[in-house]
């Protein structure tokens, strides 16, 4: 296989199997991780549900060992755990064979340092593609060990529950699709070991690496349909889904309602700043009314960070902030390693409806009345930066920030035109204080991207 530089990506390594990804290239990856980090101890090595996972991972092993590597084999993990299990477990660094939520055909790997501080093309990936093309990697006579621990389910369960008080968890009746991820497993456990009073209803939840049912990302709007419906003809409280790596995480409320994580989110900063008061709190410039108004009324402090999440990590050690949250539903705390979780977030959400007897609807409708959204909408555009040129003449008498892309706001509506750092598209997020405004100006300004 000739390798393709270009599945060396910002934050992880992606290509399709065998075409462009193969166990070959997984051997190599491991042999060039250990040529760029030189780890002093053990590394965490785990992998997703996808068909080729396991067979890539023993790979990527080997070429560890050939490199006088010690190796602790988790088995199977969501990338959430991936953080868990090199902060608690304190190796030198972690690999998790996984493709996201990519379709089942692509399959890759993140990476991460010590303290799961992460790797981006920046920071390691660029070098380590670099060894892997030259093929040139030092003789080790010694031979690296490998261990397995295939407790580490048990354990980031038994962590998870820390974050809350499981005896203050009212009785709920929940929808949970991991879409054929490993995110089912990991929530029953959960459930199981807090004892919590959860009736639970399962959708797509046996681990499938062929996903079935098309691309394992509840992001996109036609994934939704069934899980929306169950939640609705079932009666439940809420219904909690995740992507096929379980790092992202998104809810519907009781009655059928998709709540997109941005009217989630006020939750969980309202959640905490009640148990951290002062802090300061990291949000995005795609949709930011809601944010602010939580931070400033829980007494925080917000701060505006680009998109991305080596930006928002780098920003979270830098500010020392408490969490940080995106409009594409990941979130970090900085009691995790300073990375995402897509377990904490349900939690939270549990707690919170808890102690105030509420139901989820109730809370995310007084946002979702307030401010009106579009959606993340793409649109191909060879000129990216002309077209912003363009966007930053015509609103010229706006507020404006070019922190990431260009960002128009007035008083009534405001939105964020985003370049993608890997296709030729225009991403565009608006929100309006009413829904007639909201598709007026969403038209308005789709009409100047497509000119």
């Amino acid at each position: 296989m000739v390798i393709d530089p270009s599945i060396f990506k910002a934050y992880d390594i992606r290509g399709i199997f065998p075409q462009s990804f193969d166990n070959d290239l997984a051997y190599k990856i491991g042999r060039a991780y250990a040529e760029v980090v030189k780890p002093q101890d053990e590394i965490l090595v785990g992998h997703d549900v996808r068909i080729h996972s396991e067979e890539l991972k023993q790979s990527l092993i080997q070429g560890l060992i050939d490199s006088g590597i010690d190796v602790l084999d988790v088995g199977w993990m969501s990338t959430d755990m991936l953080y868990f299990g090199v902060g608690t477990y304190k190796t030198s660094g972690g690999i998790q064979v996984t493709a996201s939520h990519n379709p089942p055909e692509w399959h890759g790997m993140k990476m991460v340092r010590e303290n799961a501080i992460p790797m981006t093309l920046e920071s390691g990936i660029a070098d380590i593609r670099d060894y892997v093309l030259a093929g040139n990697f030092n003789n080790n006579s010694k031979k690296g060990k490998v261990r397995k621990i295939y407790t580490i389910v048990d354990d980031y369960s038994k962590y998870i529950l820390k974050w809350i008080d499981p005896t203050q968890i009212k009785p709920m009746k929940i929808v949970y699709n991991p879409n054929f991820g490993f995110a089912g497993k990991i929530f029953e456990k959960i459930i199981e070991i807090g004892k919590l009073p959860i009736e639970l209803i399962p959708l797509n939840e046996i681990p499938n690496g062929n996903f079935p049912k098309g691309r394992p990302d509840p992001f996109i709007p036609e994934n939704r349909t069934e899980f929306v419906e169950l939640v609705k003809n079932s009666k439940a409280d809420l219904g909690i889904a995740w992507d096929a790596d379980a790092d992202r995480v998104f809810f519907c409320a009781d009655g059928g309602i998709f709540s997109e994580p941005y009217y989630v989110n006020p939750i969980l900063i309202k959640q905490m700043l009640k148990k951290h008061p002062n802090e300061k709190i990291i949000y995005d410039p795609r949709y930011t009314w809601g944010l602010i108004e939580s931070i400033e009324n829980s007494g925080g402090e917000a701060v505006l960070v680009r998109v991305g999440h080596s930006y928002i990590k780098e920003a979270m050690r830098k500010h020392n902030a408490l969490f940080a949250t995106e409009s594409s539903g990941h979130t970090y705390y900085r009691d995790y390693w300073y990375s995402d979780c897509g377990m904490i977030p349900v939690m939270q959400v549990l707690e919170y409806l808890s102690e105030n007897n509420l139901k989820l609807s109730d809370e995310v409708r007084q946002i979702m009345n307030k401010y009106f959204i579009s959606g993340e909408i793409n649109n191909v555009v060879n000129d990216k930066e002309g077209k912003m040129k363009e966007i930053e003449k015509k609103y010229k008498d706006a507020k404006q920030s070019k922190l990431d892309g260009i960002a128009v706001e007035y008083e009534d509506y405001r939105f964020c035109v985003r370049p993608s750092n890997t296709e030729p598209l225009l991403r565009l997020t608006l929100e309006a204080k009413s829904k007639e405004l909201m598709e007026e100006k969403r038209d308005e300004v789709l009409k100047l991207i497509k000119s």
